[in-house]
C-alpha cells in the first residue's frame, strides 16, 4: 500500500461531493478559550464557520461551541484540529476562573507559569489564563523580577535591588524563600532595599503570617505588596484569604488543568 496515501480520502471517496454541517459540543460546563485560533484554522481548511461562541463564553454540558460546514474530508480534519485548539485552552480558562471565583477578587489571582511552557504554546496558555479572569503578570506595567537565581548571582537581596535601582518606572519584585536568613527577615530586607513586591514562594501559609507580622512590626507593610505562591490549590483558598496578602500566584494547578471535554457531531448532510 502507498504510504503517502491518506486513508481518510479513500474511506470518504464516494461521498466527497457532499456538503456536511457539523458542530463541536461540550460535555461539561466551563469557559471557552481558543476561539480566534480555531476560526483561523477553519479558514485555512476551507471550512465555513456558521456560528461560534465568543472568547470567554460560559457553556454548560451539551452546549454548542462552534458550527461549521464543509466537505466530508474537511469535517474529519476539523475534528482533529479544532478540538485540539479549543479543549486545552478552555480547560485552563475554566480552572483559572474557578480560582478567581473562589477568591472573589481578593487576593488577586495571577498565573505566570505560562512563561515556563514550550514556546509554541506559550501564547495559547497566556490567553487562556486571561480569558479565565486571572492575570498573566504580577504587574501590569514593567517590572524587574529578581528570583532566587538573580539574587544568588548578584550577591544577595540588597545587592540585587541595588543592581536595578537605576531603572525608573520599573517595579522591583523579589522572591523570598528563606535561603539566606529566616524568610521574614528576607522580606524586611527586600522592603527596606526598595522592593515594591515581595513574593513569598514557599507555599507555606505560616511564612506569610510571619512575614506580615514582621513587616508591620518594622513599619514596612504599607511599602510593599505581598504575593504568595508555591503549590497553591483550590482547597487552600479559604485559609489564604484570611491572610494579609495581595496576590496569589497559581502555577501548575492552572496550566496543568485537564481538557474541557468536547466532541464533534454531524448535524446535516446534503448532496
Amino acid at each position: 500500500m502507498d504510504e503517502t496515501l491518506d486513508i481518510r480520502n479513500e474511506i470518504l471517496r464516494k461521498i466527497d461531493r457532499k456538503r456536511v454541517t457539523a458542530a463541536i459540543f461540550v460535555d461539561e460546563e466551563g469557559i471557552v478559550s481558543g476561539i480566534a485560533s480555531a476560526e483561523e484554522e477553519a479558514s485555512k481548511l476551507g471550512i465555513s464557520v456558521l456560528r461560534v461562541v465568543p472568547e470567554g463564553g460560559e457553556v454548560r454540558e451539551g452546549d454548542e461551541v462552534i458550527r461549521f460546514s464543509g466537505t466530508p474530508q474537511q469535517i474529519v480534519l476539523a475534528e482533529e484540529i479544532l478540538i485540539g485548539l479549543l479543549a486545552k485552552p478552555s480547560g485552563i480558562a475554566t480552572r483559572a476562573n474557578k480560582f478567581v471565583k473562589a477568591t472573589k477578587g481578593k487576593p488577586k489571582v495571577i498565573c505566570g507559569a505560562w512563561k515556563k511552557m514550550p514556546f509554541s504554546i506559550k501564547e495559547m496558555i497566556r490567553k487562556a489564563v486571561i480569558t479565565g479572569g486571572a492575570s498573566s503578570r504580577i504587574e501590569s506595567h514593567p517590572f524587574a523580577y529578581l528570583d532566587k537565581n538573580y539574587v544568588e548571582l548578584l550577591g544577595g537581596i540588597k545587592k540585587s535591588l541595588e543592581a536595578v535601582a537605576y531603572l525608573d518606572n520599573v517595579s522591583k519584585v523579589v522572591q523570598v524563600k528563606g535561603r539566606y536568613k529566616d524568610i521574614a527577615s528576607e522580606a524586611c530586607e527586600a522592603a527596606e532595599a526598595g522592593a515594591q513586591i515581595v513574593f513569598i514562594d514557599s507555599g507555606k501559609p505560616d511564612d506569610a503570617t510571619r512575614i506580615v507580622e514582621k513587616l508591620r512590626e518594622m513599619g514596612l507593610r504599607d511599602k510593599v505588596k505581598i504575593a504568595f505562591g508555591g503549590g497553591v490549590n483550590l482547597e487552600m483558598i479559604g485559609e489564604l484569604q484570611d491572610l494579609d496578602i495581595d496576590m496569589l500566584d497559581i502555577g501548575r494547578h492552572i496550566v496543568d488543568a485537564p481538557l474541557l471535554d468536547m466532541r464533534l457531531e454531524i448535524v446535516d448532510i446534503k448532496d
